[in-house]
């Protein structure tokens, strides 16, 4: 049986809304990390197979097939296609997917995945902006079947986010004392270096700008998003910019180019959950991979879990019984930023490293997505 093999996993710092990656051009964005990853591994550009990018919200400089577009802005062969994919919050993630199958599957030996977004440019939704001068106010309304099986029910992550809160009875206090763990993790992580192997700066631009001094006392002061609602800012993923990518490869193509792997692809799959809570989606989907892989959560080293809502951890804590100091152990997305169609493979670069880092075996990755699904990675170091 071949394998798939991650042979590298780069990201760029994640610059903050507004901040030092917020005048890059999307496709720039992404060319730097196709650029990083073939200059550090060595291959021959020409032998890559494809190009697969995510990226949400596909319009402005991040239209036109951002994959192709940031392939070639690095300057690369022509020959090489690229693609582009929308699976929401999970859209680079599902680009390894993807990548990782068509190597499985022996018709690809060489895949650059990974993702790209300006959020600072093309604000999250601004696709379903540009639907309203065509007449759609959502992307729901209108849809005689969405509404003979969901009604006219709120369909928004803020929504979702206090929903699960709700179900779960996780109280305000809880969903504060996780976001400030994640800042004093991921300030940790900057201080010790545990990012820079991963990191490719851009210009003078190094480190994450996400990560901040808070504490329990401002959190308590902020405004909840709703009257009545347990979220706050706080507790929620940071509006982001930035890219990342990896580069798979089949023993084929690691015999060919004498290239090192990192780690093998040990489980991938997705699945979904109720599109109204829409972040639940982890919980079976992290379920369906252990029971797939014949492993138990304790088998799992480290987990990454995108901290889109502080609910979404934890209530997957809840349900999966995971031990927390294994969980986003340099912080998540609440301090370090959410990059949409990035923060799949930016996550997957700093499972990878943490595992290196710290000797670990088996890492899992799962990501809650728009539309009530989630992707679950299980990768293994070598």
């Amino acid at each position: 049986m071949t394998e798939a093999y991650i042979v590298d996993a780069v990201r760029t710092p994640i610059g903050k809304k507004n901040g030092g990656l917020s005048g890059v051009h999307p496709a720039d964005l992404g060319a730097h990390v196709v650029k990083a990853v073939v200059e550090r591994t060595g291959i021959d550009p020409a032998g890559v197979d494809d190009v697969v990018f995510g990226c949400v919200d596909a319009i402005g400089g991040q239209a036109g097939n951002i994959a192709r577009t940031a392939w070639l802005a690095a300057g690369y062969p022509e020959e090489v296609p690229g693609v582009t994919v929308d699976r929401q919050c999970g859209s680079s993630q599902q680009a390894v997917h993807f990548g990782a199958q068509a190597i499985l599957g022996g018709t690809a030996d060489l895949i650059v995945a990974g993702g790209v977004q300006n959020m600072s440019q093309i604000p999250i939704a601004s696709a379903m902006v540009v639907g309203q001068q065509y007449g759609f106010d959502t992307p729901f309304g209108g849809s005689t079947g969405w509404a003979e099986r969901y009604g006219d029910q709120e369909v928004s992550q803020f929504h979702g986010a206090e929903l699960i809160a709700d179900k779960w009875d996780i109280s305000r206090e809880a969903l504060e004392r996780w976001a400030l763990q994640s800042h004093e993790r991921a300030r940790t992580a900057i201080a010790e270096g545990r990012f820079d192997r991963e990191i490719v700066p851009v210009g003078d631009f190094t480190t994450d700008e996400g990560p901040r001094e808070t504490s329990l006392e401002k959190m308590a002061a902020l405004k909840t998003l709703t009257d009545g609602g347990r979220l706050t800012a706080a507790v929620a993923s940071q509006i982001s910019d930035g890219a990342s990518a990896v580069l798979l490869a089949s023993p084929e193509a690691v015999e060919r180019y004498g290239l090192t792997p990192r780690a093998r692809i040990h489980h991938l799959s997705a699945r979904g959950a109720d599109p109204i809570f829409m972040l639940s989606a982890p919980i079976p989907a992290t379920r369906y991979a252990l029971e797939k892989t014949g492993l138990s959560i304790d088998d799992i080293d480290l987990v990454e879990i995108n901290e889109a809502f502080a609910p979404v951890v934890l209530a997957w804590l809840a349900e999966i019984g995971a031990d927390p100091a294994k969980v986003n152990v340099n912080g998540g997305a609440i301090a370090l930023g959410h990059p949409l169609g990035a923060t799949g493979t930016k996550l997957m670069a700093t499972l990878l490293n943490e595992l290196e880092r710290t000797g670990g075996r088996y890492g899992l990755q799962t990501i809650c997505e728009g539309g009530g699904t989630a992707n679950a990675t299980i990768i293994e170091r070598l």
